[in-house]
């Protein structure tokens, strides 16, 4: 049937699997003779073995999702890996809850019936396939199959988020970003829906492409609000892309989706492998609800492409099963209640506080306020002093950095606003995090937070010490 299986395979059955896979392309045939220019030929004993002897790639000379004739196993691995993701894609938005009463209050709050709620995920996602990109290039080849839909159209409306990839995949696909500044809404940064919509009335719609949202960012950035960006498209007759990186993992982002392609229009979604599935980086998975748009985009892929992504994922899935995956999720989400409760008791022990933004669910931030006051650099320095103690993945975030990309100038970059009122620590509960990760994490940041304060009040002391020769210097002068 296609589907991801409920129990996860052993190693073994897995390996038979890819290698009663493998036997069925023509470079394994025992009387094989290949006279082409690619024949699955392969000089290393222990490069065939990584790749299990699935040698010849996915897909044909212009078409990704096309089926090789002389690569019959690679061929219905493709397959088998995009049939497989699609269910997983419809599996990871269903968002159950122990508590009956926090259920209620989200199915109210969503005007939706119980049953309904229950059931809630991408359901109604028609076709997808995995591209051996990662997001930002996945995301340049929406927009190049967009371009052929509407030829005059030069702009992307981008509410802006500080992340360079997806900023540089519309510049490398030839358009303008024209980029919508978030509005503060308490600590969160949220989408500013009138500005968007009066761009698009200033611009034109026919002159832009499309807009590009996103769901999975760092906080004080939560996701956008896709519902009322995909009801904006769908009165401007205007295609949407959605950056949906790091989205799988989470069912509050998947459902946004669901409603967004509900009640409006949401052309594309374009997700990270090695992020929400764990497996090696230089994977995407491309998905949308009318079938016809995304083939068009799998064979806007220029000649074949590498099964190393595919083959990653679908081994991975095998491994997992879907009550695997969905254990993942359990506890993904049980960990960023643990990480969210437990650096606010930090944040409260350092005189800072943890940021107020329900609305991100992968993704915290703490205040550096009286580091920032202290001293300029050292919220850099604690950055510095976390990653040598290796502390990965935590983020610090000074106030009004500026960089400039592409030509474009961001100010208070990493900050996702020009001028966002503190500086801040940023921390993820993502998708194989466990306790010890968390409880590690906050001990050392806990001493690098002691350490900074002690070398704040050294300087403080020092700066002191020289202000008062100074003056007695000029007093005996």
């Amino acid at each position: 049937k296609g589907k991801c299986p409920e129990d996860g395979w052993d190693e073994s059955t897995i390996e038979l699997f890819l290698h009663e896979l493998a036997i069925m392309d023509s470079n394994n045939f025992l009387g094989n003779c290949g006279v082409g220019e690619r024949e699955g030929r392969v000089a290393s004993g222990l490069v065939a073995r990584r790749h299990y002897r699935l040698i010849h790639g996915i897909g044909r000379s212009g078409d990704i999702s096309a089926v090789q004739p002389k690569a019959a196993g690679s061929s219905l691995l493709n397959k088998l890996t995009n049939s497989v993701v699609l269910d997983i894609i419809k599996l990871a938005g269903k968002c159950k809850s122990d508590n009956i009463s926090c259920l209620w209050g989200h199915v109210m709050a969503c005007s939706y019936s119980f049953l309904t709620f229950l059931c809630a995920g991408v359901r109604t996602v028609t076709n997808c396939f995995v591209v051996p990109m990662a997001t930002g290039m996945s995301l340049t080849l929406c927009f190049l199959t967009l371009r052929h839909k509407r030829p005059k159209a030069k702009y992307i409306i981008w509410p802006r988020i500080d992340q360079k990839s997806c900023f540089k995949s519309m510049i490398t696909a030839g358009f303008e970003p024209v980029v919508i500044e978030n509005v503060l809404e308490g600590d969160e940064l949220r989408t500013d829906i009138g500005a968007v919509e009066a761009k698009i009335k200033a611009l034109g719609a026919e002159n832009i492409l499309c807009v590009h949202s996103t769901t999975s960012c760092f906080a004080p950035r939560v996701p956008d609000r896709l519902e009322e960006l995909a009801v904006i498209c769908a009165n401007y007759d205007i295609p949407h892309i959605v950056n949906n990186a790091y989205g799988v993992q989470s069912s509050k982002c998947m459902h946004l989706i669901q409603q967004g392609a509900r009640v409006g229009r949401i052309d594309a979604f374009v997700q990270s492998l090695d992020k929400n599935f764990m497996v090696p980086v230089g994977g995407a998975i491309i998905a949308g609800f009318n079938e016809s748009f995304i083939q068009e985009i799998s064979k806007m892929y220029p000649g074949r492409a590498s099964a190393s992504p595919s083959l990653d994922v679908l081994i991975t899935l095998l491994s997992l099963g879907a009550s695997g995956y969905k254990q993942l999720l359990k506890e993904r989400k049980e960990m960023f209640s643990y990480l969210s409760s437990e650096l606010k008791k930090l944040a409260d022990s350092h005189n800072e506080r943890l940021l107020d933004t329900p609305h991100n669910p992968i993704s915290l931030a703490m205040s550096l306020k009286n580091l920032d006051e202290n001293n300029d650099t050292a919220v850099t320095q604690l950055g510095s002093m976390l990653f040598t103690r290796q502390v990965s993945g935590a983020r610090v975030v000074p106030c009004g950095s500026v960089q400039t990309v592409n030509n474009y100038t961001f100010k208070g970059f990493m900050s996702h606003a020009n001028d966002y009122p503190c500086a801040y620590l940023n921390a993820a509960s993502a998708i194989g995090i466990k306790k010890q990760d968390v409880d590690v994490f906050l001990k050392r940041l806990d001493k690098c937070l002691k350490t900074s304060r002690k070398e704040a009040k050294k300087e403080e002391t020092v700066n002191e010490i020289r202000s008062s020769n100074t003056v007695t210097e000029q007093l005996q002068d």
